[in-house]
């Protein structure tokens, strides 16, 4: 079944907080770069300790060993989910996947294909890539399967071809969700909740569409009825 992660992506902790009031029971929950940044571990913590699931999307990107590092130290934070950069190679991600699971075994360790903002005209023209979106996610999760990650995130597009070649239980996490009238200007490989459950994702990332609605909680409920 696919779930569905809402995204913080918010300044402050007032603002979040404020988010997450809307519901009457702790859910899953994004914390990315502007939130960890302005507030650090202590948030994540603070999620945690009032039942929240926790996917802390800071997608590390560096050598092996200072990524496993900074891996350590976050995977004290009891994360359910944390990330780094598949273009890191497999040395890398190797490095960051056994630094996570001899802290915390139960947190899944994943990788970040091809951002959901790139089409295959950048990949090609800025980023010197011979082939499309398709094949180079692929290529990046074969990688990523290789140095022992529970999955990736990528595009909804990408799912299907990941799991067949990957297997199914190799974890999609995918971003660039939108629902109903929303749709996040900077994102181009876009899809929606019914499409990502088609493909067979296995967890989708909401931001905007939730967080800029109405009524939060409603929103969300509406998209859990849509994944069914």
């Amino acid at each position: 079944m696919t779930k569905t992660i809402l995204a913080l992506d918010v300044p402050t902790a007032d603002q979040a907080w404020d988010l997450l009031a809307d519901f009457p029971e702790p859910i899953y929950v994004k914390v990315g770069m502007e939130l960890y940044y302005a507030l650090g571990a202590d948030f994540v913590s603070e999620l945690k300790a009032k039942g929240f699931q926790v996917f802390l999307d800071l997608k590390l990107h560096d050598i092996p060993n200072t990524v496993a590092q900074g891996m350590t130290q976050l995977a004290t934070l009891g994360a359910d989910m944390l990330n780094v950069h598949a273009g890191g190679g497999i040395a890398m991600m190797t490095a960051a996947v056994n630094a996570v699971k001899l802290v915390n075994p139960d947190s899944l360790c994943i990788a970040v294909t091809i951002l959901t903002s790139l089409d295959d005209q950048q990949l090609q023209k800025e980023l010197g890539l011979s082939q499309p979106a398709l094949e180079t996610t692929l290529a990046y999760a074969r990688n990523a399967k290789a140095a022992g990650m529970d999955g990736v995130v990528c595009s909804v597009h990408e799912v299907a071809a990941i799991h067949d070649a990957c297997g199914a239980d190799f974890i999609c996490v995918t971003p660039g969700i939108s629902f109903g009238n929303s749709r996040a200007a900077d994102q181009k490989r876009v899809a929606t909740p019914a499409l990502a459950k088609t493909a067979g994702s296995d967890y989708i990332v909401v931001g905007r569409s939730i967080s800029q609605s109405a009524h939060p909680y409603q929103t969300y409920l509406a998209i859990e009825e849509e994944l069914l």
